[in-house]
This record gives C-alpha cells, structure tokens and sequence, in this order.
C-alpha cells in the first residue's frame, strides 16, 4: 500500500514538473517560440511544423487553370468611378496666424499608427493656431525600434508643403530645451497634457489645451494615437489631415531609391539583378515594361498570432506558447480568447494564415506564374507556415530577395524603415492584399482608394465560414469566392460615422465629377 502510495506520489509529482517545465519553456529560451524569418524555423516549429490544413483545396489550387479573360480582367486597372481627389496643392486653411505656442507629441504604435498620429498632430495644431514641433516617434515595444521621423520622413518636404497651413518646426527654441520626454517621464508636469480622450473633438482641444499654450507658451500631449474624432470637423481641417498624408509625408530619399529599385526588379526580372547599382535600375529606359506583380502584406507575427486566440494548426506547443504570451503581454485580458477558434473563424476574426491567402489569390485567377512581393516583418512558425503558399506562387519574393545585405544595409534591423520600403512598394504595385485587418491594411485601402488602385479586400467571414468547412470541393471553392470578391477590388465606399478619414477618404478627401 505505501509502495504503490508512494508511486503514485512520484508519478503525480513527475506531472507537475513536466507541466512546469513545459510553461517556463517561453521564459528560459525564448527562442523557441519566438516569431522566425525565411531562413531559421523555430525549435516549436520543428516539433509541431505546421501542415496544410487545407488539402483538398491546396491540390486543387496547384492544378487550377483559367480562361485568358478573367486574367486579363484581374490585373486590369480599375476604371474611373468618377471620384477624385479634392485637396488641392495650395493653401487649404489660410496661411498661419501669430502662434500660440508650441505643440509637442509622443506617438506610439507602429509606422503605419504613428503615421496617422501625425496627421492628426498638424490638425490639433491647426485648431490651436500652434506651432507644430516635428513629433516624436516613441520606441516600438514589440520591434524595439528607434527609428524617428527625420530618419523615416523627408522633413524638409513635409515642412514646405505645409508652409502656407500650419507653422512648423525641427525643434524647439532653447528657452523650451528642458521639454523632452525625459523631463515627462519623472514626474507631473503643468505642460504635459495626459487625459486627451480617444477621439476628442476640436472643442476640447480649445478648452483643455489653449489655456496651457497660453499659460506656458509650450504644451505636450501624451498619449496621442487616436486623440482626433473623424466626425463634426470642418471639411477644411479634413481636407489637411489628408494633404499631410497623401503629400506631406514623403519618405526619405534612400527610402525611396530602395522602393523603386525593389519595384523595377519586380517588374522587369531579368533586366535587375541585387548585385547592380540602384542607379543603373532606375534608368528611364527600363521603365517602358508591362511586367507586374501582387503585393502581399502578411502579418503574421506572434504578437498577432497571440492575440487573434485563434488555432493556427501547430498543435498543443503552439497553443502553449501562445497562451504564455498572452498572459505575460496583456495578463490574459483577451477579448477573443472567451470564443472558440470555430465561432471566431464564423465571425471572421481570424487573420488568414499564409496557407488561406495563397488559396484566396489562387480561387481569384491568380497563377503560379504571378509575380508576389511578401510585405511582411518576420513569419511566426519560419518556412514551414509558408511551404503551402510558397508552392502555389513559386515567384514570391522579399526585401532580402531582391537586394543584396548592403543595398539594405541603412534599414537592417529597423522596423520603421522596413515597413517604410514595403509601404512604398505596395503603394506602386498592381494589387495589394492584406492577409488581416490592420493598420497597414487600413493605410493602404486609404491611400490606393485616393489613387484609384486596385486593393482586394478579403471577406473574412465567408473565408472563415469556407476554411470550416472539409467537404468542400476546390471548383465550389472557388466559385464562391470569385463571386464574392468581384466587388472587394477597389470599388468606393463612403465613409460612415466614426470610420477613419485614413481607410475612406471619400466624401472629405474626394469629390465627385
């Protein structure tokens, strides 16, 4: 009796610490879990590789064949819809009245976030008749980047194209030196304003921060992503956050240089190699090409992936890991992580895998022959997540490539300006598509529905709805979503209460006729 008490004592005991061993896993070597690039898959990955999930439709997809019209239809441009864009290149407000003080702001987020944060930081200095101090852009907790403005965005440009609206600034006087976020950090400070509600309406602006302009001569708002409601604004304020982000914000010239020479190798394949000069790629003659190519932004990054609570098929690692995460990152506090993966994939709250886009650009006629530009950071789960989808678009390509380490040796290792790059190559491609909603979907739904570029909009509840189903057949598949996207390409939608100027522009950016 105590032989076997005492075994069963071991055996319980042995359990537990293989339980424990298992949950400190992601602490002691992160680098197990940790999101991967192209070419190092992660030790969870190996165990558990994640596998088609989708079989049946993945051998369906690699024997696909179309009609040479839905081709030609799928990479045509999109016609006129008789939108256009209303902001014109002069002055939209009035030039500067004497100003009230200076602004400063601290934005967070990623390239895309702090994007808007700027755009929204010219308007609020415009309500103030303020001077604008070029924001400062905070280090990013998940990338860890230090990127700022000046290294991302042309200044200069951004300066002068906003001469004749609002008053603007590199940095501050020195009577105003000791404002830094340094001096923020330590203590409560009059200057600092920290209750900007999300959202908040011009009116507040006057109530809550003018006196302080008044007062101090300087203000500075922190947080301030998302701080400016979209609604009951003057059209012309509207009107400037677009001119900031459709003219204003130009990237800086290697940023630029970088983009284009990614966009002509993508182009013209045999005209550019990564070991030619970005000068000799840009020369005008190159440019009388057809060559065109599908820009894919693929965030699937563990941050994401934690998140979304949804099953993304690398067994019961996976969804260890994932769950630490969330528990060390936001305490557990996940709306999602209440439904089941079945009732959220119903929802269409789950961010498509690199296996599911690949099976939707497949369904809507693309073939193995598209040339794909994967706009992405870093891949949770490395190569094998995207053996699926790399299978079906042999020709996928990247920042690494298609240049070599020292064309991208100015932006290795910084998140900003390796977003920066795909935001540039993605702006200039044929199609774009966005594996989840995000800010980067969202900036450039905005940005090409201004351009009149064709930008696919994934329905994700229906694509939830077809991935649950494991009877259905690759033609049923495939004509279900052919049919459903045909009006997801582009088309205008008019923007809705408390929807985001930056995702629709139209009515207050754009003018019909």
């Amino acid at each position: 009796m105590i032989n076997s008490f005492c075994c069963q004592c071991y055996s319980q005991r042995g359990a537990a610490y293989a339980a424990l061993l298992v949950m400190l896993l992601p602490v002691m070597w992160p680098a197990l879990v940790s999101p991967l690039g192209h070419a190092s898959p992660s030790a969870f990955s190996e165990w558990n590789a994640p596998k088609p999930r989708h079989l049946s439709l993945l051998k369906g997809a690699l024997q696909r064949e179309f009609a040479n019209e839905q081709k030609s239809e799928l990479w045509a441009p999109l016609a006129p819809q008789g939108w256009k864009p209303c902001v014109p290149s002069s002055s939209i407000t009035g030039n500067p009245v004497k100003s009230t003080g200076y602004i400063q702001v601290f934005l967070d987020g990623g390239l895309n976030q702090q994007r808007m944060g700027i755009c929204d930081a010219v308007a609020v200095a415009k309500i103030l008749n303020a001077t604008l101090v070029i924001p400062h852009l905070e280090v990013n907790p998940v990338w860890q980047d230090s990127s700022s403005f000046e290294e991302i965005y042309d200044v200069d440009h951004f300066i002068n194209v906003l001469k004749d609206e609002i008053s603007v600034v590199r940095e501050l006087p020195s009577e105003y030196s000791w404002s830094t976020r340094d001096y923020y950090a330590v203590a409560i400070r009059a200057t600092r304003i920290k209750t900007a509600p999300v959202h908040a309406s011009a009116s507040w602006y006057l109530e809550n921060v003018l006196p302080v302009l008044q007062s101090y001569g300087i203000a500075a708002i922190a947080p301030f992503s998302h701080r400016l409601a979209f609604d009951n604004l003057p059209g012309e304020l509207q009107r400037l956050r677009c001119k900031v982000n459709f003219r204003a914000l130009a990237f800086v010239p290697h940023i630029n240089a970088l983009g284009e020479m990614l966009v002509k190798r993508l182009r013209y394949p045999g005209r550019a190699h990564s070991d030619e000069y970005i000068e000799e790629v840009v020369d005008e003659n190159v440019s009388q090409g057809s060559g065109k190519y599908v820009t894919l932004h693929l965030r699937f990054d563990k941050d994401m992936a934690a998140h979304s609570a949804c099953d993304f098929g690398g067994g019961k690692a996976e969804r260890l890991a994932l769950a630490k995460y969330r528990q060390v990152i936001w305490q557990g506090r996940v709306m999602n992580s209440q439904f089941t993966d079945e009732e959220l994939r119903n929802q269409g709250r789950c961010p498509l895998t690199p296996e599911e886009i690949g099976l939707l650009l497949a369904a809507l006629g693309f073939d193995s022959q598209t040339r794909l530009y994967l706009a992405s950071h870093k891949v949770y789960g490395g190569e094998a997540r995207i053996s699926s989808l790399r299978k079906l678009f042999p020709l996928m390509e990247n920042k690494k490539s298609l240049a070599s380490s020292d064309e991208l040796v100015k932006v290795e290792g910084k998140a900003s300006l390796l977003a920066a790059v795909d935001y540039y190559v993605s702006i200039k491609s044929d199609v774009f598509i966005s594996a989840s909603p995000g800010n980067m979907h969202n900036a450039m739904v905005g940005h090409r529905t201004y351009e009149n570029l064709k930008t696919i909009r994934p329905n994700m509840a229906l694509l939830g709805q077809l991935f649950l189903n494991k009877s259905l057949e690759w033609s049923e598949f495939q004509q279900q979503v052919y049919a459903d996207h045909r009006g997801r390409q582009g088309q205008i939608r008019v923007r809705k209460p408390k929807q985001s100027i930056y995702t629709y522009p139209a009515p207050d950016c754009m003018c019909l006729g």
